[in-house]
């Protein structure tokens, strides 16, 4: 799944310009014949660490449940342990 996310993302980097120009132009029918996965809609955030597609916290990058297993081991500066 990490791979197909990688390739997504090179789609999307590869056809942004065009998409862009055809977007200004109202251009629906070329739009339509742009590959799918160049859409940035279809990429999704993922972990870094384990790929896991659920849970994503946005600022560290990482799933909620690497989080936390770092957190305990204190690999994350400034995180401490409450009640979880």
């Amino acid at each position: 799944m990490k791979a197909r996310e990688v390739k997504r993302l090179k789609l999307v980097e590869r056809y942004a310009a065009k998409r862009a120009a055809l977007k200004e132009a109202g251009d629906q029918a070329g739009l339509a014949k742009l590959p799918r996965n160049s859409n940035p809609i279809r990429l999704h955030n993922r972990c870094k660490l384990t790929g896991r597609p659920k849970g994503y916290m946005r600022l560290f990058g990482i799933s909620r449940i690497q989080f936390r297993e770092m957190a305990s081991q204190g690999l994350i500066p400034g995180v401490k342990k409450a009640s979880w």
